[in-house]
């Protein structure tokens, strides 16, 4: 039996991510997607595989707003990686409970093997080559994947951040000044600050 054209892969993506941002990752199933589409179980499995397969085209579906255009060649490298480092957290920030999949499926995404290809282009002309260029384009996915969860589940501004200040400040004198500082830092200062921080150490 032919598929319905309306079922296309970009409309299993957006229900899979529907699920995901409603009721997290977790929350992630053959199931649940097949009842956002109003359909059973089974009926999916003519579309999708299974899990995985969803997984992929819902990084697919993230990563493609990803703009991976190379940032204009005159302007310093440090601000061109930021350039496409903002691009990458503006897209998946939009989906924060299904960050962990990019990590697992962005080898097989479009759109961020491309933001990969580009950011290899920077480090390289920049002098980044070898297994130093490994290592900071790894560190800039972890970076980014890490940041971006770190804000979503334990941000500044969030009741950790609170629980740490009120600690014993005998005990914990650095820990509970730095707490209550951290109430004068946004998230934008909180991630560029890390993100100029790994870059000038790649500089060095």
């Amino acid at each position: 039996m032919p598929r319905p054209r309306s079922l296309t892969p970009d409309r299993l993506a957006a229900a899979a991510l529907a699920v995901i941002d409603r009721d997290g990752l977790a929350a992630l199933s053959m199931r649940t997607v097949a009842k956002e589409l109003g359909m059973s179980p089974m009926g999916l499995y003519r579309y999708v595989a299974d899990r995985e397969e969803l997984e992929g085209l819902v990084v697919d579906r993230v990563l493609d707003d990803v703009d991976t255009t190379p940032p204009p060649a005159d302007a310093p490298w440090s601000d061109r990686i930021e350039t496409m480092v903002r691009r990458l957290r503006d897209a998946v920030a939009r989906h924060p409970e299904a960050v962990p999949l990019t990590l697992a499926h962005r080898h097989r995404a479009p759109g961020g093997l491309l933001w990969s290809e580009t950011v290899l282009g920077i480090l390289t002309e920049a002098g980044v080559d070898g297994a130093r260029r490994v290592v900071a384009l790894r560190a800039l996915h972890g970076y980014v994947t890490g940041a971006i969860q770190l804000e979503h589940l334990g941000p500044l501004a969030g009741p950790g951040t609170t629980a740490i200040a009120a600690l014993p400040e005998d005990r914990f004198p650095h820990l509970t000044r730095t707490a209550r500082a951290a109430g004068e830092v946004d998230p934008d200062q909180e991630f560029f600050g890390g993100l100029r921080l790994l870059l000038r150490g790649l500089d060095d």
